[in-house]
């Protein structure tokens, strides 16, 4: 097997940069470019420690970089392999001669994700646990890195282990049963073979369910914001993200496209959409984006409808009224501080049962409320994924509902007295469901398509 390198931290300047190699020819190649300021044979040098000295150019000596060398001896490594992790200076030219004095002096360059990979396929770890390295480097949120970091740490697959072993003895019984009919064993495991694939479907359940939380985690909640020109639309999403993001106006029509950003509340992160006012116009532009705003409407998973509470009602605010009726959405209402003519007890308002919150987007005041309301509503609090396994990846959501399909054709065979071997075609559909989330069963073409959506040098 080939020695790896490339560059595994972010490029761009910073005080430490890395670059990290891999394989059998590791130390062979670092000795041909690094001087330590004292000499020692690798054999006398332990793992886990570092040596302080110069990278120079194999071919011309010239040194690059004064560095810190980190040593990491088969097996006791991320990939198993012997590795190395050279420390230099961060700027974007060090390391990439740092990295251009690895490949000089034999090693290749690594692909995406190779790292992961050769610790996958060397068995440091499973195909979840290696998943989870890339859902946490990306993590947008405290919650959804917590759950990545579970991950990580084999939570996930220690429940599938489990939901395995229960099958694999199923399927003892079952090959009994095949092997030796003259052993009585349907009469005896009927019973209880229902009894465990039913323990069994309740598992994948709770397992599929948990994703409902890791969609959330893992993509935010889509919330958009709704109102008519001027009710302060822009100056909501600037006083949540605490800058000036949008443009904000006393012309109305100002916002003519929507402006998305990425906010945590509460370690949850929400997908702010602010959208052009929703009003009837002839200007074809913004006429395309009251249309658009309309139909992210109806997407939304959360609606803030912002309101002038200076005004009265207006035929565009009846619009929006209408159409959040049947969505989780909050009204709030604007502008307190330049007055408040009580529109929360008009009766249009509290026919739609949605809680209503006084605000000035300019002061700020309010917004703690609205905060309070959204953690209510989604059950913020309750996300805490230090209690159970949660779900973020749409793979394995969608092999654990094919396994719980399997579970419950399997049910049913048993319920309808098919043959044993019918119901051990399901057993073995839910254990390569599940096998193709731990990567005991699963084809080069997925492994290969999930590690080349890593970074280079991880």
């Amino acid at each position: 097997m080939e020695t790896i390198a490339a560059i595994s931290t972010a490029m761009g300047e910073g005080g430490i940069g890395i670059v990290r190699m891999s394989g059998p020819q590791c130390f062979a190649i670092l000795e041909k470019i690094f001087v330590p300021k004292q000499a020692q044979s690798i054999e006398d040098i332990a793992g886990y420690t570092m040596k302080y000295g110069k990278i120079v150019h194999p071919g011309t000596t010239k040194v690059i970089d004064e560095v810190l060398v980190s040593y990491f001896k088969s097996p006791k490594s991320y990939t198993t392999e012997d590795m190395c992790e050279i420390n230099s200076h961060g700027g974007i030219m060090v390391l990439k001669m740092v990295l251009e004095a690895c490949l000089q002096a034999g090693a290749s360059l690594a692909e995406p994700g190779e790292f992961t990979k050769r610790a996958f396929l060397n068995g440091r770890m499973d195909l979840s646990q290696a998943e989870s390295i890339i859902d946490l480097i990306q993590a947008k949120s405290e919650k959804e890195a917590q759950a990545s970091t579970q991950q990580l740490e084999g939570q996930l697959s220690q429940k599938i282990r489990g939901i395995q072993g229960i099958l694999l003895d199923l399927m003892a019984d079952i090959e009994a049963s095949i092997d030796y009919p003259e052993y009585d064993i349907e009469e005896v495991t009927n019973p209880e073979m229902a009894r465990k694939l039913e323990d069994v479907s309740q598992s994948l359940n709770q397992l599929e369910k948990s994703f409902e939380t890791g969609k959330i985690l893992k993509e935010g909640i889509k919330t958009v914001i709704v109102g008519r020109p001027n009710a302060g639309k822009s100056s909501l999403l600037n006083a949540i993200l605490h800058e000036e993001r949008a443009i904000v106006s006393d012309i109305a029509g100002t916002t003519r496209d929507t402006i998305e950003e990425m906010i945590t509340i509460r370690g949850i992160p929400l997908k702010l959409i602010d959208t052009a006012g929703i009003r009837k116009t002839e200007d074809e532009i913004e006429k395309i984006g009251v249309e658009r705003a309309l139909k992210l409407m109806k997407e939304a998973e959360l609606v803030i409808h912002i309101m002038d509470g200076t005004e009265a009602l207006t035929a565009e605010d009846s619009t929006i009224l209408s159409q959040i009726q049947d969505k989780n959405a909050i009204i709030l209402l604007n502008k307190m501080d330049q007055g408040d003519i009580g529109l929360e007890n008009e009766a249009l308002l509290q026919k739609t049962k949605k809680k209503i919150i006084k605000i000035s987007a300019k002061l700020g005041d309010g917004m703690e409320e609205m905060y309070q309301e959204i953690t209510k509503m989604f059950q913020l609090e309750q996300l805490q994924s230090d209690s159970e396994v949660i779900i973020t990846n749409i793979r394995h959501k969608n092999l654990i509902h094919r396994a719980e399909e399997a579970s419950e054709k399997a049910k049913r065979a048993i319920w309808e007295n098919m043959p044993v071997d019918l119901i051990a075609v399901e057993i073995k559909e839910i254990l390569e469901a599940l096998g193709e989330i731990t990567g005991d069963q699963v084809s080069d073409d997925i492994i290969n398509e999930i590690f080349h959506k890593f970074c280079l040098g991880k």
